[in-house]
């Protein structure tokens, strides 16, 4: 699982027939002959580049010089690599709409990759779930010394956006690529492509888990996909089912949460984050954005959980956008969900608590519905949170769906995924590729294993020739 500080951030499982082809204007789903909504895309407004400005403000005053990390939370010096993912995911964002300099893009980049090269790894195998954002110290999730284990969810997401930022810009290819062949991978993908994570308890011996649900675990499984490594059992939608909600069959993992100890959510995020970095595509597919969306059945799932939350706002008059959000206090993080456990937009904390109070419109879950799918009800929810910021601290969490306010909190995840979305209404998917680029140190090391016996690396093969 993942997790976020100050409270725990949770995490959330073949193929489909390609249902989806090139348009001039809207996608057409071939089966149902629905109209798929196109994605935004365009020069931003001066309203959307002031959003830009506002998010980036999140990582103006949470940044921690000594190491290049940035807090999770506001003014809370504690960080996982999935926030990391999400601060770096604001930095190119920031510095490709023009909000910050090359010098200083460089000089944020060169310090988080120092430190990425230098920090100290869980039981020397991969980065620990949590640092200190001013030591780089490993923490457990009070910001106390110690290690605690690994997130093979919050390294696949690290893993997509070093490699995006890689062939970005590839002058930092081989800063990026030493740090990634400093980590051990033998314990985190196993030899039928199924990931794990790793768990330390008090006077317990290291536990090895498998990681990752419906969602999530696909996301997740392409960062790594990227870098060589076969995934097969993770990419897999399997074991999934459907739910009908209003018309809608969502999907969900079937994974039984009362014997493997970790629930199944249905939340937007991945799927959002799997639209806007990789554009729905295979981790092998290296086109630039279309709308030919080759890991066609995310795409399908993706539309479903759109489509479910606009007709619960039709039939009920809810303006719904449900993903796992923070809060200002105890429990400090809630899964708010689509379906989970059973129920229907049920809320609940990471033990499981029915918190009903805590339902929100996510920013992040809004605006990455506003520019995947350009229709009136995404105008509705840009409408509803396009406002909801502090000028000098950034974008809060959310609104409670119950009027009772504003989430009164300001985290790196929302405010780097705010512009990564921004920057795909300008730029279409993320994941972009140079040509002529030369062989990096990463595409060397797997030619050969000299000097890097024992970490498990991918070999090259049938799979994974295509990644170079």
């Amino acid at each position: 699982m993942r997790y976020i500080i100050v409270g725990l951030l949770g995490v959330l499982a073949t193929g489909c027939g390609n249902k989806y082809s090139s348009f001039s204007d809207d996608v057409i789903d071939r089966k149902s002959h629905w109209t798929i909504p196109k994605p935004r895309q365009g020069q931003l407004t001066e309203q959307e580049m002031d959003m830009a400005r506002i998010a980036w403000k999140y990582f103006e005053n949470n940044y921690q010089e000594s190491t290049g990390l940035v807090n999770a939370v506001n003014n809370y010096p504690s960080v996982t690599w999935w926030d990391a993912a999400s601060y770096m995911a604001g930095m190119v964002s920031a510095y490709e709409l023009g909000i910050i300099e090359k010098e200083e893009f460089n000089r944020r980049l060169i310090r988080i990759l120092t430190t990425l090269n230098t920090l100290d790894l869980f039981m020397n195998e991969l980065p620990n779930k949590a640092y200190n954002t001013q030591s780089a110290a490993k923490v457990d999730y009070g910001n106390q010394p110690g290690e605690i284990g690994y997130s093979a969810l919050d390294l696949g997401r690290l893993l997509i956006w070093l490699h995006i930022i890689k062939h970005r810009y590839p002058e930092y290819a081989t800063s990026i690529d030493s740090a990634v062949l400093r980590w051990n991978f033998c314990n985190v993908v196993d030899e039928n492509g199924t990931m794990f994570g790793a768990l330390l308890e008090k006077d317990k011996p290291v536990q090895y888990l498998q990681e990752g649900r419906l969602g999530y675990e696909e996301y997740a499984a392409k960062g790594f996909e990227l870098w060589g490594f076969d995934t097969t059992q993770a990419a897999m939608a399997e074991p999934y089912s459907t739910i009908n909600l209003y018309g809608y069959d969502v999907p969900y993992d079937t994974r039984d949460p009362r014997k493997l100890k970790a629930h199944s959510y249905v939340v937007t995020e991945s799927y959002v984050l799997d639209g806007i970095e990789l554009g729905w595509d295979l981790a092998d597919d290296r086109s630039a954005h279309d709308y030919n969306y080759s890991n066609d059945w995310i795409a399908e799932f993706a539309l479903q959980i759109y489509r479910v939350q606009e007709e619960r706002y039709k039939q009920t008059g809810i303006i719904t956008a449900r993903t796992e959000h923070q809060l200002a206090g105890p429990p400090y993080f809630v899964y708010d969900t689509i379906y989970t456990d059973g129920f229907a937009w049920n809320t609940i904390s990471e033990v499981g608590e029915y918190l009903p109070q805590y339902s929100a419109v996510a920013i992040k879950g809004a605006m990455g519905m506003w520019v995947l799918w350009d229709t009136e009800y995404t105008d509705l929810l840009f409408d509803h949170v396009a406002h909801l910021y502090d000028r000098e601290k950034g974008f809060y969490e959310g609104i409670f769906e119950n009027g009772t306010g504003l989430i009164n909190t300001f985290t790196s995840n929302n405010n780097g995924i705010t512009l990564e979305i921004l920057l795909y209404k300008q730029q279409g998917k993320l994941l972009t590729y140079k040509d002529n680029v030369a062989p990096s140190l990463w595409e060397k090391a797997l030619e050969s294993p000299f000097g890097y016996e024992g970490q498990c690396l991918p070999r090259r093969g049938a799979f994974n020739s295509k990644l170079k």
